[in-house]
């Protein structure tokens, strides 16, 4: 599926959401982020999710900081190029773990945390 393709089907919620695993948030970050401002991007990445979650039966599984989150560290990383080389360029983001160097596990399981986005609390810790 090419990238225009695959952003339209999210944007559309035509995506199954069964396969819509880490690395396709990801990419769909990465081609929000690359075609609009980094608010509007979140907000797009937010109702795309929330729409597959809602197909899925289950609407409580969005989790706003953890979303923000990675949209930021797609954003800091740039968005020239195409997916493919983009990813081959930062394979760290595909680490489901990375962000423990900036969030406890208390914290993002907290329902504040999933509803509004938490600055972080372990700042510094662990980058990596």
């Amino acid at each position: 599926m090419t990238d225009q393709d695959f952003i339209d089907a999210f944007a559309a919620g035509r995506l199954a959401p069964e396969g819509f695993d880490h690395r396709a948030h990801l990419r769909a970050a990465f081609l929000l982020l690359r075609s609009r401002p980094f608010l509007e991007a979140c907000i797009a990445m937010r109702d795309g999710l929330q729409a597959l979650a809602g197909k899925l039966g289950k609407p409580d599984l969005y989790h706003e900081t953890v979303t923000v989150a990675f949209m930021a560290l797609v954003a800091e990383r740039g968005t020239e190029g195409d997916w493919d080389g983009f990813i081959g360029q930062h394979p760290e983001l595909c680490r489901l773990g990375l962000l423990d160097g900036w969030y406890s596990k208390a914290l993002l399981a907290s329902g504040a945390a999933r509803k509004t986005f938490a600055m972080p609390d372990l700042m510094g810790e662990r980058h990596g």
